[in-house]
């Protein structure tokens, strides 16, 4: 709209009392009266809302996310950019430690937003106009959702535990991390392909990378640190629709094995049947679970929707028994710390992944791939022309528009252990708690 329209400006306490006063009418329901909105106006630490108060402030975090590749042409100037910014951050003393008093999130004020506020200016999230108010208002909860959305972290604009964490890593090892991954992004600055697969393995996420633009971008599950998945550069060559699941060796030994001895019926619930040698199946009630060893057979689930890759397996060349998956879990894409797996990838809307990987092999449209999958019978495919696949550890990269992004060294490469703090958490809280829904999307 090009014509410039003059309002009164409003008062945030006028404006959310005109707001309240509306709905009750329209709905005539007095009890609106006393709805969440009046509990906030009337809140005693609610902040300066009157002085503080912009809508936009909250959305600075949509701004995160481009369509510019880790990988791309342009990522290592990018993080040297990066590099240069931080440098001049360390040489001015850094930020200063957040110590909150007490919960922080919208509509709060204390002594320590201040803080808050300040740390927030020095790393480029908050703009310095916002001024250094006690009040956490609107502007600082855009900031804090900017700043959680560049880590990894929900952006709920709550300081929770490992945001809080993420705030007080120094600038100086931040310096640090930046530098150690400018060497990881320079060893990948060659010709990658025109289209190609990314796995960041501390992202937890997926890119389907096209023309140096990413295409697709998609969350995954990745292997815990006892059982990493294991970075290379290789190609994909095979789809499989409806596959079956052999069970690695190790997940047999430290898995299934324990699990049989404490419930007989396991294999048989979860359709996972045994075969020696010579292809001939075998009858679980017929094997020894309490022998010293796991028994020499073949694990070998059928095809269906329980099965641990559900309806895809996704296949790359690499000595490590390792693909990406489907997965019949797919609440494991709403966690946090996605670093479930014995080191194969979960892929979270791998229909469009493969989708997209099988659009230059005839016959493989959309409504094919889904009629394959309904009739619940296995269907390998090989693709018309391998496409590129590099599975890589990247903690720290930024885009074109220098907005740098950080997240957890939850396989403790980059040299300090600080890095390593929130997922450190989750992996502590995890040992010994191994149940069946750990074990069959592998």
């Amino acid at each position: 709209m090009s014509k410039k329209i003059g309002l009164k400006v409003l008062s945030r306490r006028a404006l959310l009392r005109s707001a309240v006063s509306a709905g009750a009418a329209a709905l005539a329901a007095p009890a609106l009266a006393q709805s969440p909105i009046d509990s906030l106006i009337n809140a005693p630490r609610r902040g300066s809302w009157d002085d503080q108060f912009d809508a936009r402030g909250s959305r600075t975090a949509v701004g995160v996310v481009s369509n510019n590749p880790i990988l791309g042409t342009e990522g290592p100037a990018n993080i040297q950019q990066a590099i240069y910014t931080y440098q001049s951050i360390v040489s001015n003393g850094g930020w200063p430690e957040v110590r909150p008093s007490t919960r922080l999130q919208l509509g709060v004020a204390d002594s320590s937003v201040q803080q808050l506020r300040q740390r927030l200016t020095i790393s480029g999230d908050l703009d310095e106009g916002a001024g250094m108010s006690t009040a956490f208002d609107s502007y600082v909860d855009g900031a804090v959702k900017r700043f959680q959305a560049r880590h990894g972290l929900p952006a709920d604009g709550v300081l929770g535990e490992f945001t809080v964490k993420a705030l007080n890593v120094p600038a100086q090892t931040r310096l640090m991390q930046l530098q150690t991954n400018l060497v990881r992004l320079q060893s990948m600055s060659g010709d990658l392909g025109q289209r190609y697969l990314m796995v960041n393995i501390p992202a937890m996420y997926i890119e389907a990378v096209e023309n140096d633009r990413v295409a697709l971008r998609t969350n995954a599950v990745v292997g815990r640190i006892d059982r990493p998945t294991h970075a290379i550069n290789s190609k994909i060559y095979e789809v499989i629709l409806n596959p079956y699941w052999t069970a690695p060796r190790s997940i047999v030994e430290k898995d299934i094995v324990p699990l049989m001895r404490k419930d007989p019926t396991y294999l048989t619930r979860n359709q996972i049947r045994l075969f020696d040698g010579r292809g001939q199946e075998v009858a679980p009630e017929t094997v020894d679970w309490n022998a010293p060893k796991a028994p020499n057979l073949m694990f070998r689930q059928d095809p269906g929707k329980i099965n641990a890759m559900a309806s895809t397996k996704i296949n790359f060349h690499n000595p490590n028994n390792e693909y990406l998956h489907d997965t019949p879990q797919q609440g494991l894409f709403n966690k946090l710390m996605r670093f479930e797996s014995s080191g194969c990838m979960r892929v979270q809307n791998v229909r469009d992944m493969i989708t997209w990987l099988l659009r230059d092999t005839p016959g493989w449209s959309r409504q094919e791939i889904e009629r394959v999958i309904s009739t619940r019978q296995n269907n390998p495919i090989k693709l018309a022309q391998e496409v590129p696949v590099y599975i890589v550890y990247i903690t720290a990269w930024s885009a074109k528009d220098r907005v740098v992004q950080f997240r957890d060294d939850i396989y403790q490469k980059d040299g300090n252990q600080e890095l390593a703090l929130q997922t450190t958490t989750g992996i502590e809280q995890r040992q010994g708690a191994l149940t069946e829904s750990d074990l069959l999307p592998q």
